[in-house]
């Protein structure tokens, strides 16, 4: 399991109304990022990773958002579905990983990367208008929420630094077993916060 890409913000103007610069072109970059906690959503550093720049901050970034990973697995997949290459960025991930089962995490579980920085998922991605206008498939909202390969949500435990070729430890999993996956359909689908779903399963565990 590796970190296959570090992917930083090139901003551009969104063709989505009403959202103007994003900062969902990221690009891959060939030196290691410092990663540390940004802070509250709305007022804090907002991304993660030094160097990166998000523009919507009340719906992205903040502590538990501070870092988007997506699985490279998950890429090939969709290319696949449609029929076009989608290179590391695309989705607007920081860390393109290969090996390691994102929508599989728990939530709460340590992933140990290279050798100090530490991330603990939080939750997936929910597809906006931004996303929809980014890749220009028909109904792209619904189609990715459907299939729920979301990626997933982290936030800094212990800050570090990142590159590309680092690998990852996955460590300290909850008892309560809640994945990426299972919570984002709970919430998108079956109308299940976070909290509760996470408490009904601690209590059947």
């Amino acid at each position: 399991m590796k970190i296959l890409s570090v992917n930083i913000a090139v901003p551009m103007r969104s063709t989505a109304k009403n959202v103007g610069i994003t900062g969902i072109n990221k690009r891959p970059v060939d030196h290691p990022v410092e990663v540390r906690a940004p802070g509250p959503k709305k007022v804090g550093l907002h991304s993660g990773l030094v160097g990166d720049q998000i523009f919507d901050v009340a719906h992205h970034g903040g502590d538990d958002q501070a870092v988007y990973a997506y699985a490279r697995e998950d890429y090939d997949w969709w290319e696949r579905e449609l029929g076009r290459p989608l290179p590391d960025g695309m989705f607007g991930e920081n860390l393109t990983t290969l090996g390691l089962d994102v929508n599989g995490a728990v939530i709460g579980e340590l992933w140990h990367i290279g050798a100090e920085l530490v991330l603990s998922p939080t939750f997936g991605r929910i597809p906006c208008a931004t996303f929809q206008a980014r890749m220009a498939e028909p109904r792209w909202v619904k189609r990715f929420a459907r299939e729920n390969r979301t990626g997933a949500y982290l936030r800094v435990v212990t800050p570090g630094t990142v590159r590309a070729g680092d690998p990852v430890r996955v460590t300290d999993r909850p008892a309560h077993g809640v994945t990426i996956a299972r919570a984002f359909h709970a919430h998108m689908f079956e109308r299940i916060e976070l909290h509760d779903l996470i408490a009904r399963a601690a209590e059947a565990a």
